[in-house]
């Protein structure tokens, strides 16, 4: 392991070559120092700037270059002063340039303001500069900002990573909950969106520990915002109907975002309160989602807007609420709940590939899914350079039920499922100064709770549960408790420029699974033998000691953690056919190198390696009917997967150009001691074990990504592409293979304002797919998706919008193409500032949608029912 980290370091050191480092000082003629002054190299006085720098507060500037010119051209600018220019040697040098003030009496003043602009590592796009007459909420600005990507689900990243935090005027509101913010806040209410590089969220730590993530904070145009947004809207066909209304406030001390939400014209409400959150570097973090171990057959949702399928009936109120008790100490109180009623209808056509034959499934399907949930967080924070504490309590809810019928051709099976599950969950991290160092506690104890039950009629699985008799149903019930609590303590000094901080801590997880299937004829009910029977309590525990330290000089950021873990592993229950306990000492370092090249380029790289082991869903004995067509269990040993993990990115940004691109690269390979089997039958029913036997899979991926804006043009360019190539073992009805994944894909988005009265929208995505399974290569599967909206401005306060989708796969026989088309007119009333919106939606009536995908060893062509060609008016308004 020594020699992997040692070569990571020769890897990186051979990257970076010879370079030049021009510093200094700038001040005025009273040797005031000025801070925010502009440094640029180039070649000469006309030529492509080459690096850039900013003076910090103290006057002091430092300019890294990597050129192979004899000289330079340095132009050192500032406003309110005269520009300093003049030729310098390509050497290492210290400058102290003096600027005079202008003395040029400036008759007209023509003052066009920057898109982009940079202070430090703070990064701040003017939202004027990218708003047009279209825009409404500060989501449809964003999205044309280069360097920034807001994805299909909402998550927010910049230069091809997730930010961290997304504040409003420096107060974190909604906790990763920010999609609430982006569509509801105006475009006309912010003057600028930050993206904050390299941001460490904790005052506390800034000074000990480096933060590679970027956050984004909302800077509003008034300090003290009282705002709001409302809608009613109705039409046909059915009768349709949507309301919303969102009152927000944003002042020093207090900010709060409410809204109700309710409509059936597919807009999907959950997604506002979708939680981002990111868990603290280096961290097993106890996962809290809610976690469902039975299901109804479903069908694969479309890949393109909730408003052309999502047959909904949808209620939504949230509120949030920050307060600023003392100086420095803020609560917060985020509280939402969602009310959902979901209609599927579609088919789904199922090739199974085995070593030996082919099997196929048609699987008529009509869905009625319910969803009754309640989500809650209630914050204590204060975060200042002396203290920090923050303590979360969070309690959820959930009280789904979903019905389904599925219709095979050669029978009608029906399901009926219920699954809560309840969350209660406690953090705190404590910070506290002593002498020259930060004594660290934390604490993350929780409970979880789900009582989940799978009705089936007609039975299934005829030859394993009733010799091979038809019956009448089928249920399966399940019962999961976890409780969780991890706490530890630890400290944070410098020690010669390096920052060390050891932790020493304790977790614990105890998980039981109460479980029996039962099988009912018309005149008897029998509840399963052992075999479909888990009645188990799993104990994990983990103690560790974890090391971590940071450097961080001139342009280099290096942070190694090693993390020692001494797990144990006790499960006890009816009699196991395997020995599911166990002893393990892991060691598991990560290490993680960032240079900053020059002033546009940065690279980095990680190495990091792990050792996973299974939880209650890996364990258990006895069969679970997870769907009506799919028996599991483990009748195996404890899963230990180890992995490894290393990852390069190289980053280049130009904020004076507006231009950000990324690549990067992973490679991943874990050896497991279990290989998964999947017996397939005549009827597709499935059988899915554990054996025990190693195995390994390996994946790499390759990413890049690069936007531009072109403030002449008024446009937005970004291009990305993905590749993936990833191979694994497989078991499928007793034969050993290996199976194989090719996926490329290409995108390409155009955002641009033509002339001012249109502008277009453009996305198109090519896509790529190629499976193997053993010496067999399945047909590769080629997608294309293209999305153009047109926007014509028909005065000043109205626009008329053509939105056209098209969708294209070269597998499907029935339906290789789909083909959409809405029309959008809207209306202001320039005295109220009123919007009257009229919608034409589908009007092309194309009544399916046809995808096609694969598994490791199947095909899957999904048919989903859409909504049908409808119109809706609606008014929307401010205040």
């Amino acid at each position: 392991m020594g020699k992997v980290f040692l070569y990571c370091f020769l890897l990186f050191a051979v990257s970076v070559y010879s370079q030049s480092v021009i510093s200094g000082k700038v001040s005025d003629e009273n040797e005031k120092e000025l801070s925010g002054a502009t440094v640029t190299l180039s070649k000469d006085s006309t030529g492509t700037i080459l690096a850039y720098g900013i003076s910090d507060g103290k006057g002091d500037f430092k300019v890294k270059i990597n050129s192979q010119m004899d000289s330079l051209f340095l132009k050192m600018s500032y406003l309110g002063y005269k520009t300093w220019q003049g030729k310098i040697k390509n050497e290492d040098q210290q400058l102290n340039i003096k600027l005079l003030p202008s003395s040029e009496e400036l008759k007209e003043v023509v003052v066009k303001s920057k898109v982009i602009e940079q202070r430090g590592d703070t990064l701040s796009y003017s939202v004027s500069a990218f708003t047009d007459q279209k825009d409404r909420v500060i989501a449809d600005v964003l999205k044309k900002m280069p360097g920034i990507e807001i994805m299909s689900d909402g998550k927010i990243k910049y230069q091809g990573e997730p930010i961290g935090k997304y504040y409003i005027e420096n107060l974190d509101l909604l906790e990763g909950r920010y999609s609430l913010a982006n569509n509801n806040i105006a475009a006309a209410d912010v003057s600028q969106v930050q993206i904050l590089e390299n941001h460490q969220p904790i005052k506390m730590l800034e000074n000990f520990e480096f933060s590679e993530r970027a956050s984004l904070n909302i800077k509003l145009k008034k300090e003290v915002t009282v705002s709001g947004s409302a809608e009613l809207g109705s039409g046909f066909s059915p009768l349709l109907w949507k309301a919303k209304v969102t009152p927000m406030l944003f002042t020093k001390k207090n900010q709060a975002i409410v809204t109700y939400q309710s409509n059936n014209t597919g807009r999907d409400v959950s997604r506002e309160i979708r939680d981002f959150s990111i868990a603290d570097f280096g961290r097993e973090e106890f996962n809290i989602n809610k976690s469902d171990w039975l299901s109804i057959g479903q069908l694969a949702a479309p890949p393109f807007s909730q408003e052309r399928w999502l047959d909904n009936n949808a209620h939504l109120g949230s509120a949030n609420y920050l307060i600023r008790l003392q100086k420095d100490i803020d609560l917060k109180i985020n509280v939402s709940y969602l009310n959902d009623a979901q209609q599927q209808k579609g088919n789904t056509q199922t090739r199974f590939f085995t070593p030996t034959d082919t099997i196929d499934l048609l699987e008529n399907t009509n869905n009625n899914l319910f969803v009754n949930t309640l989500q809650s967080k209630f914050i204590l924070e204060r975060n200042t350079e002396e203290n920090y504490l923050k303590n979360e309590l969070e309690i959820n809810g959930f009280w789904n039920s979903q019905r389904g019928n599925i219709d095979t051709g050669n029978s009608k099976i029906g399901q009926r499922l219920s699954n809560p599950f309840a969350v209660i969950r406690n953090k705190l991290r404590l910070l506290k100064p002593v002498g020259n160092q930060v004594v660290t506690f934390r604490s993350n104890t929780g409970y979880t709770e789900a009582n989940q039950n799978l009705q089936v009629q007609p039975g299934q699985f005829e030859d394993l549960l009733n010799d091979d008799k038809d019956y009448t149903k089928m249920e399966q019930s399940a019962e999961i408790s976890t409780f969780f609590s991890d706490n530890s303590a630890g400290l944070t000094k410098n020690i010669g420029g390096v920052t060390v901080s050891p932790e020493l801590g304790v977790s614990v997880k105890n998980q039981s699974l109460n479980s029996h299937l039962t099988v009912f004829e018309t005149d008897e009910v029998e509840i399963l033998g052992s075999d479909f029977q888990n009645n188990l309590d799993f104990l994990s525990s983990r103690f560790y000691v974890t090391s971590r330290f940071s450097y961080k000089k001139d342009n280099w950021n290096i942070r190694l953690t090693t993390p020692f873990n001494y797990r144990t592993f006790r499960v006890k229950g009816v009699e196991l056919n395997a020995n599911k306990n166990g002893k393990h000492f892991t060691f598991e370092p990560n290490l993680y190198i960032k240079n900053k090249l020059s002033s546009f380029w940065e690279t980095s790289i990680s190495v990091n390696f792990s050792k996973n082991f299974g939880d209650m869903k890996r364990i258990y004995n006895g069969f679970i009917l997870n769907n009506y067509r799919n028996l599991q269990r483990y009748n195996s040993p404890l899963p230990a997967n180890s992995s490894q993990n290393y990852s390069w990115r190289l980053k280049f940004r130009n904020p004076l150009e507006s231009l950000f691109t990324n690549l990067s690269y992973s490679f991943g390979r874990t050896k497991r001691n279990l290989l998964y089997s999947n017996q397939i039958g005549q009827n597709a029913g499935t059988i899915f074990e554990a054996i025990e036997r190693r195995n390994f899979s390996n994946s790499h991926r390759l990413n890049v990504k690069g936007s531009q804006y072109f403030s002449q043009l008024n446009t937005t360019l970004s291009l990305g592409s993905r590749y993936v190539l990833s191979n694994r073992e497989q078991l499928l009805n007793g034969n050993l293979a290996d199976v194989k994944n090719q996926d490329l894909s290409f995108n390409l988005n155009i955002e641009s304002e033509i002339t001012n009265w249109l502008s277009v929208s453009y996305t198109g995505i090519f896509s790529f797919l190629q499976t193997g399974f053993a010496a067999q290569d399945f047909n590769e599967i080629k997608t294309q998706q293209h999305k153009l909206d047109l926007f014509l401005y028909l005065s000043g306060n109205q626009f008329l919008s053509i939105n056209t989708e098209s969708y294209f796969n070269n597998i499907s026989q029935a339906s290789r193409e789909n083909y959409f088309l809405n029309f959008n007119y809207q209306y202001t009333f320039e005295n109220t500032g009123i919007d009257l919106e009229a919608s034409w939606n589908n009007v092309l009536n194309t009544d399916e949608f046809v995808r096609v995908s694969n598994t490791d060893f199947s095909y899957v062509q999904s048919t989903y029912r859409l909504r049908p060609s409808q119109f809706l008016l609606s008014l929307k308004f401010t205040f």
